[in-house]
């Protein structure tokens, strides 16, 4: 990890962060996309959908963190994936919605507008809902074989820290802040 005279730096995102079960479906498709593609698979345990990546911060900020996520609020949602894609800009496979929910829109809005509030600093993106299932594919603008659709039942989100090392990242679940019912 990074070291700065004001203190330890940690690698931070917020995400969806599924059970063991909703990973394990999506974690079943990169057999198939794998031996089409090639590339290196995403390890299963890992397979989140990034809702705001912050990069670096100053672990002493871990707190004002939280409370940002926890003003943030949002609705629970189910979010489906059915379409496997591939982006050539950086070579990766990725499992995507058809349509990205309302809520999930609303969240990510809601979750930034928090950030902003509490002075932290994230690159501006158009959000695109995914999971990233392979590194260092190859593959042409032919469309991807259709795949069974997979459900996310999300009733929380995550804070997560990003441990790199030789082997590529490690994630690490800091903290997890629930979504209300829907009309809440």
């Amino acid at each position: 990890m990074n070291q700065t005279a004001a203190g330890k730096q940690i690698r931070v995102f917020f995400a969806l962060w599924p059970d063991a079960a909703g990973r394990n479906a999506l974690a079943a498709w990169q057999p198939e996309l794998q031996h089409l593609c090639g590339g290196r698979a995403m390890h299963g345990a890992g397979l989140h959908t990034t809702l705001v990546f912050l990069g670096d911060i100053e672990a002493g900020r871990l707190e004002a963190l939280q409370l940002a996520a926890q003003e943030a609020g949002g609705e629970r949602f189910e979010l489906q994936f059915k379409l496997a894609r591939y982006w050539g800009h950086n070579h990766i496979v990725f499992a995507a919605p058809a349509e990205a929910p309302p809520a999930l829109l609303q969240l990510v809005h809601n979750l930034e507008q928090r950030l902003r509030k509490h002075h932290f600093s994230f690159e501006p993106r158009s959000y695109k809902p995914h999971v990233t299932l392979l590194r260092h594919t190859q593959w042409s603008d032919t469309p991807l074989p259709a795949m069974p659709a997979v459900r996310w039942r999300m009733q929380e989100f995550a804070l997560v820290q990003s441990h790199l090392d030789e082997q590529g990242a490690r994630y690490e679940v800091l903290a997890r802040f629930p979504l209300g019912t829907p009309g809440r």
